[in-house]
């Protein structure tokens, strides 16, 4: 499962996301979303963990809290669709 990580301040980086959800359990990966045209964060990112126990604790616990000033959205990522066959 993929965690959804909304509103975060645009100066935090996947180390940091990987530091909080580590709190939880192990973190496969973490991923900042990048504008591409400005090189800056566009305030949300993606992590993803081992156990789906531990992302639940996660989404449980960091919703609605807190995070360098920003109150952040936790939530189950929606999965990404698959293109149409034709």
């Amino acid at each position: 499962m993929t965690i959804y990580i909304g509103n975060i301040p645009y100066s935090m980086q996947e180390q940091n996301l990987i530091d909080v959800f580590q709190e939880f359990g192990p973190v496969e990966s973490a991923k900042v979303i990048i504008d591409k045209k400005t090189k800056r964060s566009k305030g949300y990112g993606f992590i993803e963990m081992k156990d789906e126990n531990d992302e639940q604790a996660a989404v449980d616990a960091l919703n609605g809290q807190d995070l360098g000033g920003r109150k952040v959205k936790v939530s189950r990522a929606n999965p990404k669709k698959e293109p149409a066959q034709s």
